[in-house]
């Protein structure tokens, strides 16, 4: 397990934010994270995985940050079910599931989020969820210093909400789905339309970390917005990208204040105009 000092977390959060870290642990396995644990047992450390969904809102965190990215990451397959680590990407899975000819994972490719996050919002698009493919979790209970299993039954998903969400004291280690048998070629084919999709609409070329807010009862964000015309709307180096309104993007050196200044403008608005209360669907640290 490798640990660094005054660590800076600009190449793990999707916004590119510069902040450092006095810790930073990468563990391998998950005796590295019991141990960690036990270890830290008297701080709060924060626990990323891709950073994909993740405001820092500060430009130095005392506490100590516990990294999945780059580790913690294998993925097994047993014919139609796959088993994942919680530092494993959406986008490995998918591949894999491609090249055994499994679908359902179509929708979640080039969805830059670690398994463990995706769970943990249960992440979803067009109508899809990751909780439509999982069966259980593996996860460590911080207040118990045990490591158990839940069934999907017993996660309580919701719309961009978990059981793990709700009781951050329980981190995912191991996530389980089960697919069904496909074509490749068809499974190929829908997994690049849904990619062009998506880039025909969101930004691409500003660091972000895709759809700020959750999407109100009978409404959509992006059509409030513009409305509004909030398209390239400023503070500091964030703005509301000129390609979809629904996402702000790092234009010039954006700090978490500039991005939090510019939600809370927007939510500002939105309140004003619509009555509608717009609900941040990321993380804030």
């Amino acid at each position: 397990m490798k640990s660094f000092k005054n660590f800076n977390l600009k190449k793990f959060n999707s916004y590119g934010i510069t902040s450092y870290c006095d810790t930073v642990f990468f563990p391998d396995s998950e005796s590295d994270i019991v141990r960690l644990f036990s270890e830290l047992k008297d701080s709060q450390p924060y626990i990323i995985g891709n950073g994909n969904n993740l405001i820092l809102s500060k430009e130095k965190y005392d506490e100590p940050f516990i990294i999945l990215n780059g580790c913690f990451n294998k993925i097994e397959v047993e014919g139609s079910k796959i088993v994942a680590e919680a530092g494993a990407t959406l986008l490995e899975l998918s591949q894999i599931a491609l090249n055994q000819s499994l679908s359902g994972f179509e929708m979640f490719y080039d969805i830059p989020s670690s398994v463990g996050g995706a769970v943990v919002m249960n992440a979803g698009s067009s109508g899809e969820e990751i909780k439509d493919l999982l069966t259980k979790v593996r996860y460590f209970d911080r207040s118990k210093n045990l490591i158990e299993e839940i069934s999907v039954e017993d996660i309580h998903f919701e719309y961009r909400n978990s059981f793990f969400q709700q009781n951050p004291d329980k981190l995912v280690l191991k996530s389980s789905f089960r697919l069904k048998e496909g074509n490749q070629e068809a499974i190929n084919a829908k997994m690049e339309e849904i990619k062009m999709k998506r880039w025909a609409k969101q930004p691409r070329n500003y660091p972000n970390c895709g759809s700020v807010f959750k999407r109100p009862e009978g409404r959509f964000v992006g059509p409030l917005l513009d409305e509004l015309k909030l398209k390239g709307y400023r503070v500091g180096g964030a703005m509301v990208s000129e390609k979809h309104s629904g996402f702000i993007i790092n234009y010039e050196n954006a700090s978490g204040y500039d991005i939090l200044k510019l939600i809370d403008h927007i939510q500002s608005e939105v309140l004003k105009h619509f009555g509608v209360q717009l609900e941040v669907e990321q993380r804030i640290i």
